[in-house]
């Protein structure tokens, strides 16, 4: 990640469902694309993070137009990351009354966008 936040709209979306690492491999396919070629590829995308990528890009999008007056067409991603969330914890019924524990991940989705230069 870079440091130089001075120009760039950020949004953030918490405690998605699902693991960080198959948010990943969708968020490395996207980064560094424009904002409007990123969300023909997510709309084509066979995955189930791409809904919940889409939102957190679009707010993006959204922050950098009304905060910072940019035009959405000359967006592109420069920072896209995910991170775990914290762990939903369920158990299911074993045989002999045992107990099997689940563990059902969330992740917390970043996306910066900046004007391209």
């Amino acid at each position: 990640m870079s440091t130089n936040t001075a120009n760039q709209a950020l949004a953030h979306g918490r405690f998605i469902r699902g693991s960080a690492s198959k948010v990943r491999r969708v968020l490395d396919q996207i980064r560094g694309r424009s904002y409007r070629e990123a969300l023909i590829m997510l709309e084509f995308m066979p995955y189930r993070s791409t809904g919940p990528i889409t939102k957190v890009l679009r707010s993006a999008v959204a922050n950098a137009e009304h905060n910072m007056g940019l035009d959405p067409a000359s967006l592109v991603i420069s920072q896209a990351w995910a991170d775990m969330g914290p762990s939903l914890k369920r158990f299911r019924p074993r045989a002999q009354g045992r107990a099997y524990a689940i563990k059902k991940q969330t992740c917390h989705i970043s996306i910066a966008v900046a004007p391209y230069t």
